[in-house]
């Protein structure tokens, strides 16, 4: 039996504020935006099944940030500031004048940054474990916190340690049990492994942990966005997160108290590939009512 061709992803290169971008898209063209930036370790690929589960009523776009996956090395910094401007450039270039958007992981702050930018475009947001409120970080927030602190050669040698294949496997199925790990597939960290395994890419990778410390500096204006724009949100979390607990879900509800939130008790970090017949009819449902 085909697939109708709505719900068919396809993929393309296209060239995006001087990258070349690899995309991933599905749904009719004149659909509803949902706009997906993904997270780290990973790139587009997170989004592939959620994609065509949504693709007869939306338009799904998901491209793999510049250095991730597919698409070319930038040549501008690695910093997150950099990345959201060059969301801003890829919505600009790709078309995208309103869009409701994913916030997970990386993606979260590189999103919201670019919401902030063009409040007036965004229809709405689903969170799924993206994190704002660092009073509620998890514990495995602790070496990288004290890595930023004090960012010498040999802390810096020591977080490397991390960009590997075990290092990219613990952060797919490290916190979950058994059960819940056997749906991960191992082609998330073999994939992404060696997709990211050059010099260039493993020296960035560390160049945007490093810098990662500066999104905290934005949270506060992350969250009066929420406070002042109160975009339609739904939260859906797995909370069995070291970096990201249930408490960091939670925290969204002080800015958007009107925020429909669901907890996947059992998941974690990585929920589109454990719990999307989960996941998928309430994003269905949240995006027909308010996207």
């Amino acid at each position: 039996m085909s697939t109708p061709t709505s719900r068919r992803v396809e993929h393309r290169m296209l060239p995006i504020a001087g990258v070349d971008t690899f995309v991933r898209t599905a749904g009719p063209p004149d659909a509803p935006v949902l706009l997906l930036p993904h997270g780290y370790p990973c790139s587009s690929y997170e989004f592939r099944d959620l994609m065509p589960a949504l693709a007869d009523r939306w338009r799904t776009v998901a491209p793999d940030l510049p250095g991730f996956g597919y698409s070319a090395d930038p040549d501008f910094p690695s910093t997150f500031a950099d990345y959201a401007t060059w969301l801003g450039r890829f919505a600009d270039e790709f078309g995208l004048d309103r869009y409701a958007l994913w916030l997970h992981d990386y993606g979260s702050q590189i999103g919201l940054e670019l919401a902030m930018s063009a409040p007036e475009r965004v229809t709405a947001l689903i969170v799924q474990n993206g994190d704002i409120y660092e009073d509620v970080h998890g514990p495995k927030y602790a070496p990288l916190k004290q890595f930023w602190e004090n960012p010498t050669d040999a802390a810096r040698a020591e977080i490397a340690t991390n960009i590997s294949q075990d290092g990219f496997r613990d952060e797919f199925v490290g916190e979950v049990d058994e059960t819940v790990a056997r749906r991960v597939p191992p082609d998330l960290w073999t994939l992404h492994w060696t997709l990211m395994d050059t010099p260039v890419r493993r020296a960035r990778i560390l160049e945007l942990i490093e810098n990662q410390a500066s999104t905290l500096d934005r949270f506060a204006l992350q969250q009066r966005y929420l406070r002042e724009h109160t975009p339609p949100t739904l939260i859906v979390w797995g909370p069995q997160d070291g970096y990201m607990p249930e408490e960091s879900a939670r925290a969204y509800l002080r800015d958007l108290p009107d925020a429909l939130l669901h907890l996947v008790p059992d998941g974690g970090h990585w929920l589109l590939e454990t719990h999307l017949d989960d996941v998928v009819p309430r994003v269905r449902e949240f995006l027909a009512e308010s996207a």
